[in-house]
């Protein structure tokens, strides 16, 4: 029944989510201030407008410099990122789907740029017979399009993926797209609600991927 994995990227892969709330969360606490989860959760896993700093402004009552605070974000995001491996079982995933001779493939709603800089880093990224990001839709998760491409772009059905997802938008987007989806959601994204999903794995070291595919096809 299942003949592709599709990985979402960021927070699953990578956990780029945690530390982009964290950085976030140090700049707040400096202005005296917070961003809760209930409002920040909203928009991981999608595009947004959602300005954290104007946000910021509402909450303190006052001004603050976005051009510095931007700058500061990322200059403390990319000293936490420099450092990050990719999280437990990702690789050995991978390394499991092609022993299978599934197809493998990638929906992020990040830009490629970002992604696939990120994969190389990891020595991740041959592992991808098809990569689709924010470049080549027109609308990212919750929006189905990413996962949809991405089927066509393997050469195989919806019905046939099992979609691997950290958010709550992204889960929507796999499920909107026909796929099964198993979420392995990190220290930010643990907090959201899931709604229609087919497994929850804290981490992918909890259960090899064969494992993981013969308990969605045998309640399918």
């Amino acid at each position: 029944m299942i003949k592709a994995i599709i990985f979402d990227f960021d927070g699953l892969i990578l956990d780029t989510e945690t530390h982009e709330y964290e950085v976030l969360q140090e700049i707040f606490k400096e202005q005296g201030s917070e961003l809760p989860i209930s409002v920040w959760g909203k928009v991981i896993g999608t595009a947004s407008d959602f300005n954290p700093f104007a946000y910021l402004e509402e909450q303190i009552g006052k001004s603050v410099n976005h051009e510095h605070l931007t700058h500061l974000q990322k200059e403390k995001f990319e000293k936490r990122i420099a450092a990050e491996a990719a999280r437990p079982g990702v690789e050995a995933y991978l390394m499991a789907a092609k022993e299978l001779g599934l197809k493998i493939g990638l929906a992020s709603s990040s830009s490629y740029e970002w992604v696939s800089s990120y994969l190389e880093s990891l020595n991740l990224i041959d592992y991808f017979e098809c990569i689709r990001t924010s470049n080549h839709v027109e609308f990212v998760k919750p929006d189905p399009a990413l996962y949809i491409e991405a089927a066509k772009c393997l050469g195989v059905e919806p019905s046939e993926c099992l979609a691997f997802e950290d958010s709550a938008n992204g889960a929507l987007a796999a499920k909107k797209a026909g796929m099964f989806c198993i979420i392995v959601p990190n220290s930010v994204t643990s907090h959201l609600e899931f709604e229609d999903i087919d497994h929850r794995l804290e981490s992918m070291a909890e259960m090899d991927l064969e494992k993981v595919i013969s308990l969605i096809e045998s309640r399918n």
